[in-house]
């Protein structure tokens, strides 16, 4: 699989062991910054991940920062995104099976690195798994055409 990264300073050290890791299984990662703990704004970060996500480039992508939280809205501010906050396993299992979501966002302040491994490796494997939750994924989708 392809997988963008993308992180503020704060997310930056385990955006770093992720790559680290997701090499090591095979997966080809893209790296859209930053590059070092130095104090950046998030958004710019998010929002390329996720252009890679919805233009082909990459099959899902990652978001880190603080909380991971403001990295989620940005992400989703890219149309065709679907970035869920998972700062657990069960969050991430469902975000995959019934929300289908392309990009994962974690806080490294709020998650430690073996949970993160762990976290990354669920959403990597884990399947939509369509029927009901595909109407509802739909809907959702609708929203962006509303605007």
């Amino acid at each position: 699989m392809r997988i963008a990264l993308g992180s503020d300073h704060a997310g930056f050290e385990l955006k770093a062991i992720l790559i680290a890791h997701l090499d090591a299984q095979g997966h080809e990662t893209i790296d859209l910054g930053t590059n070092s703990t130095e104090s950046v704004d998030y958004p710019s970060y998010c929002a390329a991940v996720g252009r890679e996500v919805v233009r082909g480039s990459a099959d899902w992508g990652i978001v880190l920062g603080g909380s991971g939280q403001g990295e989620q809205l940005a992400a989703n501010k890219v149309r065709g995104v679907r970035a869920a906050l998972c700062n657990c396993m069960f969050t991430a299992g469902l975000a995959r099976s019934h929300n289908d979501a392309n990009v994962l966002s974690m806080g490294a302040r709020v998650v430690g690195v073996g949970l993160a491994l762990e976290i990354v490796d669920l959403f990597a494997t884990t399947e939509f798994e369509g029927g009901r939750h595909q109407r509802r994924v739909d809907q959702v989708m609708a929203l962006e055409v509303e605007g």
